[in-house]
């Protein structure tokens, strides 16, 4: 049902909701509230204490033109409530200053309550009209372009009229479990009678959600163990033989994954398995073995990476351990005759191992004997993906690495068809890297230990989380933060990398980076994943209170991979507890698995999941909030459904159309 049958959107706004990923009513009931505004505890600035969030009814008497200060670009405004005088401030939101007018509005926001001067940071606002006096509990959603809450929350309210809200959990699992109303949730969500009743509505859809993806699941794997059609004839020995060309003693991780992949090898049934690592665990080695496992054994291995720039780097890998074996590369950044070249060789079975991204996956790819597939960083390919590559060849023995740690109870969910090995330990080469939480009184300084160090001839990554600037938020862009670095540094040589530029211009940057023709690297977090530049010793992280700590651990983790001591800033955008808590955790903790756990107790598993490292699988439950415990009621559920054999087609294409979805999404 497309959004134009909503009275409230016409063709304008229709546009700007697809900005934000809605195209139909469906979509946009399943738009949750990122927030809620309490409007029966407003608050009184006069008694409000530094740091408390406060709600406040008030008038705008006047709004300063934007200002620019060295940093960042800055809004003000003058207020009143009920004749107590504050200010609003706002930090590189230059369209505050088009959008606030004088007149009644209702701000949400922090605190700051400093020699008795009273202020209020970055908050929310939205107008109060005389026809529009808000009441209750009120949802806050995300905007883009001309949308308002008001607009928004009309839409919403329509939408709910128009669309059909039924549960797909056949009727005998609802009754056995006793499950409120799905109808009902979502009404609640969007408009809620109390933050309790928001709460469990919240569980309620995550829970259809959860077993929807969980169904989906146990249709795409069938439950069936595929029998061995590859007979491996490599040694122990000779594992352990090649295992010597790294020049390292392989840690107890290491040797025990080693052993699993030797023991899958030769088992009756194909070897589905996942190797968990934390960042620098060692798990390339690992793989590396698995290869030749293969190789050895006269077949041809494949190597499958997310990017064109990690790809070239495994390629170099494979090329320095495997010099007796023929190593092909295949991206989409060749050019067709360097294309059409390998394919060629390849179908010829010119090519022992081929390394390469999303470009090995197209019908024309041929890969003779091909019986072992690597696939690196595995939450960034779909499960079809991964699927279509192992079609290439009969039974290919499938390995597929993580170094994003899951909480060992959830991997027992959503890796339920793998044979999961974890790597806990670290190389004893690896250096514990040192974190500090950078306040703003100490920028400068910090700006100037990178000036020095890069004199020095050390490098240095500086992560924001966004290309563009951002309206709900104090979240400087990549492009901005850029521009002052180069006035702020004019000696330092600043390379910049960002998601929407092609990858064949990222590769030649991130190359360039490596050889040391930039000194830093302003990036957004697609240097997250496998970049291996052993003279960075510097990580800062702009606004690290917005990122997951399961991803600031993996952004931290591309330096300290050299001999020399390296450490990782993080900046805070706003100052609270909560935040400050989170980012201590990181602080205080270099395993990886263990951070994933902090965080999710901290955050829930509704943020948890909402974030980049789990893709866009789950995306449908963004915002919501949510125990754990809701994951394993849906698995429960799931488990029971199908084991009592329920035909429930409503179920069935519930499943498939999910799984549709995700089957050709690279998951980021």
């Amino acid at each position: 049902m497309k959004l134009s049958v909503l009275r409230s959107i016409g063709e304008k706004r229709e546009k700007d909701f697809h900005k934000l990923g809605i195209y139909e009513v469906e979509d946009l009931v399943r738009f949750y509230p990122r927030a809620y505004l309490d409007l029966t505890e407003r608050s009184s600035l006069k008694t409000a204490y530094h740091n408390d969030m406060a709600l406040v009814a008030c008038e705008v008497l006047r709004v300063m033109p934007v200002s620019y200060g060295n940093k960042r670009k800055m809004v003000k405004a003058f207020c009143s409530q009920d004749g107590f005088p504050f200010t609003v401030v706002w930090f590189n939101q230059p369209y505050v200053a088009q959008k606030l007018k004088a007149g009644e509005y209702l701000f949400y926001g922090r605190v700051q309550n400093k020699f008795g001067q009273v202020s209020l940071v970055n908050p929310t606002f939205e107008e109060l009209d005389k026809n529009y006096r808000l009441k209750g509990i009120v949802p806050v959603y995300s905007l883009k372009g001309s949308l308002s809450q008001k607009i928004v929350r009309a839409a919403v309210k329509e939408g709910l009229q128009k669309v059909d809200i039924s549960t797909v959990i056949p009727w005998q699992i609802e009754k056995k479990y006793d499950l409120p109303s799905l109808e009902r949730a979502y009404y609640e969500v969007h408009n809620p009678t109390s933050m309790e009743n928001k709460d469990v509505a919240s569980e309620r859809i995550a829970l259809e959600e959860y077993f929807i993806l969980i169904s989906a699941f146990k249709i795409i794997k069938g439950g069936k163990e595929e029998v061995r059609l590859h007979n491996y004839t490599v040694s122990a020995s000779e594992v352990k033989e090649f295992s010597k060309r790294f020049g390292f003693e392989f840690t107890d991780g290491q040797k025990h994954a080693v052993n699993a992949i030797f023991e899958n090898l030769y088992a009756p049934t194909k070897m589905n398995r996942l190797i968990q690592g934390d960042v620098g665990s060692g798990k390339t080695a690992v793989a590396l073995c698995g290869i030749f496992m293969a190789v050895k054994s006269g077949f041809s291995a494949a190597y499958l990476s997310p990017t064109e720039v990690l790809a070239a780097q495994n390629y170099a890998v494979l090329q320095r351990y495997f010099p007796e074996y023929r190593v092909g590369y295949l991206a989409g950044g060749m050019t067709a005759k360097e294309k059409r070249e390998m394919k060629t060789r390849l179908k010829n079975g010119e090519i022992d191992i081929l390394c390469g991204t999303h470009a090995i996956f197209q019908s024309d790819v041929e890969i003779p004997k091909l019986s072992f597939i690597v696939c690196d960083e595995q939450h960034r390919f779909g499960v079809a993906q991964r699927n279509s590559l192992a079609e290439k060849g009969e039974g290919v023995d499938m390995l597929v690495m993580s170094a994003t740690p899951i909480p060992r109870t959830l991997s027992l969910i959503f890796y339920g068809d793998l044979d999961v090995t974890t790597i806990t330990d670290k190389p004893k080469a690896r250096q514990e890297i040192s974190t500090g939480i950078i306040m703003e009184s100490k920028y400068d300084d910090m700006l100037e230990y990178v000036r020095k160090e890069t004199a020095a001839g050390k490098q240095a990554y500086f992560v924001c989380a966004k290309i563009d600037d951002d309206e709900e938020g104090s979240v400087m862009s990549v492009t901005e933060l850029y521009d002052e670095l180069k006035n702020r540094l004019p000696t330092v040589r600043f390379g910049l990398l960002h998601g929407r530029m092609k990858d064949k211009e990222k590769a030649e940057v991130m190359a360039a980076f490596k050889e040391r023709e930039f000194d830093c690297l302003v990036s957004t977090t697609v240097i997250e994943v496998g970049v291996d530049v052993p003279n960075a010793t510097i990580m800062i992280i702009y606004n690290a209170e917005r990122f997951g700590l399961s991803q600031l651990h993996q952004l931290r983790g591309r330096v300290g991979r050299g001999a020399e001591k390296s450490y990782c800033f993080l900046l805070m955008g706003t100052d609270g507890e909560t935040a400050r808590e989170r980012l201590l955790t990181l602080k205080e903790n270099t395993d990886g698995f263990k951070i994933a756990e902090k965080d999710l107790e901290m955050r829930g598993s509704g943020d948890f999941f909402g974030t980049r490292q789990s893709g866009k699988m789950l995306t449908d439950i963004k915002n919501l909030r949510y125990s754990t415990q809701v994951i394993f009621a849906a698995k429960r559920l799931s488990d029971d459904a199908f084991e009592g054999r329920y035909d429930d087609e409503k179920l069935r294409m519930a499943a498939l159309k999910k799984y549709d979805r995700l089957k050709d999404v690279v998951l980021n």
